[in-house]
């Protein structure tokens, strides 16, 4: 495993729709063996392969909370079945916005399918955190980001910070 760079907005690559995965191969775990490492060393809760620049359909996730046990998903090509019908606002972080946090209303509970590391479809209900973090996730892999829950003013002035700050950096 390698740790992999976490790419911030704007970079391009997160608004673009993510492609399907067509086969489960050495490269693809490979990957996400990398996000996984990448996402605990941020750290944070999930991760989409868009947010370390590769468009492909994958998430991988650890809503377990205790670092010295890991449980990590994979989760290949998801997709929502079927949402639950209660809602409820969370505040949501994100590796690829750091220091922004942004109250998003999602079903607290879901149907989720996909493929998983060795290639078997697998669906699973899911409710509370991880609920939200597959919603987030996925959201990922269709362009779409937490800023784009805000108001058009509030989210400009995020990506106006974003793009000052690396204009900075470019120009270091």
């Amino acid at each position: 495993m390698s740790k992999r760079q976490i790419i911030n907005i704007p970079d391009p690559v997160l608004r673009k729709v993510a492609v399907r995965i067509e086969r489960v191969d050495a490269e693809v775990l490979r990957l996400a063996d990398d996000m996984l490492e990448s996402m605990y060393a941020a750290p944070g809760i999930g991760l989409a392969a868009p947010q370390v620049g590769v468009s492909r359909r994958l998430i991988v996730m650890d809503t377990g909370g205790d670092r010295a046990k890991p449980k990590p998903l994979i989760m290949i090509n998801p997709q929502i079945m079927q949402l639950g019908p209660t809602t409820e606002a969370h505040e949501e972080g994100c590796l690829s916005i750091p220091d922004v946090k942004v109250e998003v209303e999602r079903p607290t509970t879901l149907t989720v399918q996909f493929v998983d590391r060795s290639g078997k479809t697998q669906e699973m209900a899911v409710e509370g955190l991880m609920a939200t973090v597959v919603q987030h996730e996925i959201d990922h892999l269709d362009g779409r980001l937490i800023i784009d829950y805000l108001s058009r003013l509030k989210r400009d002035i995020i990506v106006r910070r974003f793009r000052k700050q690396a204009r900075i950096e470019l120009s270091d």
